[in-house]
């Protein structure tokens, strides 16, 4: 079976979401570490443009978005299940709110300019870099201030200890794709800034469901560089599609080159020939001087597809 490959960077929230999930489901993954600023042409050489981490390669098949890399890991290592049989709408919704609303919340106030001060106290040149990079990957956005996204962060920490009074994960006994989602972006909090994460303690039940999901753990393991990884895509053929249904939305026929780009935070698009739109997902094929044919793949949830018009 083709290895699962991440590329990540230690401190990134949303890798910790899925390398906790590769714990969870004690998986083997081979891990190659990414710049956590542009430029990034390693990253740009397998995914086309995308430039949001993590992403997961599975030979010379690239999976964009942790949404969508939930859904390969669970259709690789089925139990234990990220989406419960009688709650698979509820854990999908509040992972999106989780992966979006209190992401940014979380954000915003962690790294706002105090938070920013002591995680960059000894790097101030690394923090001026992350700070344009992310400036420039926000485009339009409109960020939380600091006052505001501190009273939404102390709420949402509430609606979420109320969820674990009387239980020891979000929806039940058993931890589900929304816990994930809810736990990386309070991680990042606790652990790569600890100077903010005063904010934790009014909630303990809070607490306590983080050192639940801080045993699970990573997984298996192995170290792998950029350049190995760019040479297993170029050895490997896409794994023939599945034979779906077309979804056409856009009245975009397959086969027509198109481009693929997040609706927000990080727009980079990427280009290629669209090969599959599915209700959950497009697949695009592209081709890279080093990786070889690639095929890319993106949710439909959180996507903008375009036409290439000569």
């Amino acid at each position: 079976m083709t290895d699962l490959i991440l590329h990540h960077y230690p401190m990134s929230p949303f890798s910790e979401k899925v390398r906790l999930i590769l714990g969870h489901k004690q998986l083997a993954w081979k891990s190659v570490l990414i710049p956590s600023v542009m430029p990034k042409p390693d990253v740009v050489a397998l995914t086309g443009g995308y430039r949001r981490t993590p992403f997961l390669q599975i030979g010379a098949d690239i999976y964009c978005d942790t949404a969508l890399i939930c859904d390969v890991l669970e259709h690789r290592q089925p139990a234990p299940m990220l989406y419960p049989e009688h709650n698979k709408g509820i854990a999908r919704v509040l992972a999106q709110w989780a992966d979006s609303t209190l992401f940014w919340a979380a954000m915003a106030y962690t790294l706002s300019p105090k938070g920013a001060a002591a995680l960059f106290a000894n790097q101030p040149e690394v923090g001026q870099a992350f700070a344009a990079d992310r400036g420039a990957m926000r485009g339009g956005m409109t960020s939380l201030r600091p006052g505001d996204a501190t009273a939404a962060y102390k709420s949402y920490l509430r609606r979420l200890a109320n969820m674990l009074h009387e239980q020891p994960f979000l929806l039940g006994a058993a931890p589900c794709v929304a816990d994930f989602a809810a736990y990386h972006p309070l991680w990042f909090t606790r652990v790569i800034n600890p100077s903010m994460a005063g904010i934790l303690e009014a909630t303990p039940d809070v607490l306590d469901w983080m050192d639940r999901m801080a045993t699970f753990g990573h997984g298996h393991l192995a170290k792998l560089s950029s350049t190995e990884a760019i040479a297993i895509a170029a050895a490997a053929e896409p794994v023939p599609l599945h034979d779906e249904a077309f979804q056409d939305e856009h009245g975009i026929p397959l086969g027509s080159r198109v481009t693929v780009a997040a609706e927000s935070f990080g727009q980079e698009p990427t280009e290629g020939i669209l090969r599959a739109a599915s209700r959950t997902h497009y697949t695009l094929e592209r081709s890279d001087e080093r990786a070889g044919r690639l095929h890319v793949h993106f949710p439909r949830i959180g996507f903008v597809l375009r036409e290439v018009r000569a």
